[in-house]
């Protein structure tokens, strides 16, 4: 039986990977996620043939205070000196110490959509939720609502989401959203509170358009009833 477990709080985009992200009323969710979230990243040097090559904010805490922005047609990164450089620009290039790549499918750690619920972040005493840069924020109820949405889908808008599994968190969630200075506390909280993990991982199952306010519907896993 499907059951409204909460209503979207907020939306977030990272149009580059591991840069700040641009908070959305509205967007659309594609196969490979919300558009436009990490179709860029920032290749290390030296390291464009390894299993894992991007910048990333474990590296390079400081990339947190470059915010990009989509125009007509590209993105727009503004360096923490204000200098507003487009994306593929050599000269951002040159001060990142990486090389731009885009990728139709995105630069993803793990999955395609992170869900986060406002309750898990407030259980773990931070301030917001974008330390834990998630894509859709749900306002729920209960402590660490969404570890039982694993294994379900959730309804949201016009798109439907798989829940595949709990997002482990790593050394990111340590930096400031607005200073990029680590704070060790933050994960060692949710080691101690929740096992390392926090807030769920997801897949899309049907496309369309999702907003600030709309309802969650979780479907739950029915091999469960039978487990």
């Amino acid at each position: 039986m499907s059951t409204v477990v909460g209503r979207v709080a907020a939306l977030h985009r990272y149009p580059v990977k591991s840069m700040a992200g641009e908070p959305l009323d509205r967007a659309e969710v594609a196969w490979h996620g919300l558009a436009e979230d990490r179709r860029w990243g920032f290749l290390r040097e030296g390291r464009a043939g390894s299993g894992f090559p991007w910048l990333t904010l474990r590296q390079r805490p400081e990339l947190v205070r470059y915010r990009p922005r989509l125009t007509d047609r590209s993105v727009v990164v503004r360096t923490p000196s204000g200098v507003d450089y487009d994306v593929a620009d050599p000269a951002l290039a040159a001060e990142l110490g990486g090389w731009p790549l885009k990728l139709d499918g995105g630069a993803f750690d793990s999955a395609p959509v992170s869900v986060l619920t406002a309750q898990s972040v407030a259980a773990v005493g931070a301030a917001d939720e974008r330390r834990f840069r998630p894509n859709v924020l749900v306002d729920a109820e209960g402590e660490f609502p969404e570890d039982a949405w694993v294994g379900g889908s959730l309804s949201i808008g016009e798109a439907v989401l798989r829940v595949d599994r709990e997002d482990r968190r790593c050394g990111v969630v340590s930096v400031d959203p607005d200073t990029g200075r680590r704070d060790p506390t933050v994960l060692r909280t949710i080691a101690e509170q929740h096992g390392m993990t926090l807030g769920v991982y997801g897949s899309v199952v049907v496309p369309g358009r999702i907003a600030v306010g709309d309802p969650v519907v979780l479907a739950p896993d029915r091999t469960r009833a039978f487990a």
